[in-house]
């Protein structure tokens, strides 16, 4: 592999993505917190963020918060990040993204102020009040990754972090790295800036019953329950093929298929193949199978 992975955690990493998790409103129905989390977070908000936050769109400039985070040096805490932000000149921003886009906000004046304003009032109305539990399990998440990295070859590795992603040496990239989140599980989100992507996976975390089958297992299961989703299983076993190839071959629309795509992906039962953020391709992730197997099987056993 051509690239080199890092794996790192820092609150202020959950502090975005939970800001991420809230302002992605088309992904509310997917996410393991569902949308009651959404309109409970709601009741914290003055009625003035709320709105800003009902304008705020996942756009090109969200995706440079992403760069901003990973550019803020030092310990990534809230305030800290707040303080280096409010220092930077819309000059000094220019200069410091440079080396990683050629495209900037229109107003990168306005950008700075409304990234400020966001950050620090959702850091004051909701980050500072969750469980410090979910930061724990994060950084636990994080040590024990970076523990086993040694020991794994670098693609396997990526794979079973990220639950079966795949990222394609590519001209120019030098660096990926691997971030865990919480909020917006089972979903990844992938930002790709040049010689750098940034990757904050799903590192399912759960709080439920130990007793029980974790939502991961259980997605799994569900995803199963529904005969085209089996179909592209048996046509994936002929070798990787791209989104459109799997909607010729079920003959369904690009939104149903996209949707059973989706739900597979989310159970890790197919690998997505990345070049930068575009998704290429898609193949089978035979091990998930195996895994689901054992599983089901050490539960129905357990006494």
């Amino acid at each position: 592999m051509d690239y080199k992975i890092d794996i790192t955690f820092e609150p202020l990493h959950e502090l975005i993505n939970s800001l991420h998790t809230y302002i992605c409103r088309k992904s509310y129905k997917k996410i393991d917190l569902t949308s009651a989390w959404a309109k409970e977070s709601r009741k914290r908000l003055t009625p003035e963020f709320a709105s800003l936050l009902d304008e705020t769109e996942v756009d090109f400039n969200w995706k440079l918060t992403y760069l901003l985070v990973h550019l803020c040096p030092g310990k990534k805490h809230a305030d800290q990040f707040l303080s280096w932000l409010e220092k930077l000149s819309p000059g000094d921003l220019y200069e410091l993204m440079s080396d990683y886009i050629s495209q900037f906000p229109d107003q990168m004046g306005a950008f700075r102020s409304k990234t400020l304003s966001l950050f620090s009032q959702w850091n004051e109305l909701y980050f500072q009040h969750i469980d410090p539990l979910i930061i724990q399990r994060l950084q636990d998440e994080a040590d024990n990754r970076k523990a086993i990295q040694p020991t794994m070859k670098p693609d396997h590795f990526v794979d079973e972090t990220t639950n079966g992603l795949c990222f394609k040496p590519m001209k120019g990239l030098e660096q990926l790295i691997l971030i865990p989140q919480y909020h917006f599980q089972p979903i990844n989100v992938i930002s790709s800036f040049r010689q750098l992507t940034i990757c904050n996976y799903a590192a399912r975390i759960y709080f439920n019953d130990e007793e029980e089958l974790p939502p991961h297992e259980y997605r799994i299961i569900r995803s199963l329950a529904e005969m085209s989703r089996l179909k592209i299983l048996r046509y994936l076993h002929q070798g990787p093929r791209s989104f459109i190839e799997i909607v010729r071959h079920l003959q369904l629309s690009k939104g149903i298929t996209h949707d059973h795509i989706s739900k597979l992906r989310s159970a890790g039962l197919i690998y997505a193949h990345f070049e930068g953020e575009t998704l290429t391709e898609y193949s089978l992730r035979e091990g998930a199978l195996q895994h689901l197997q054992n599983k089901l099987t050490s539960y129905i056993k357990h006494e």
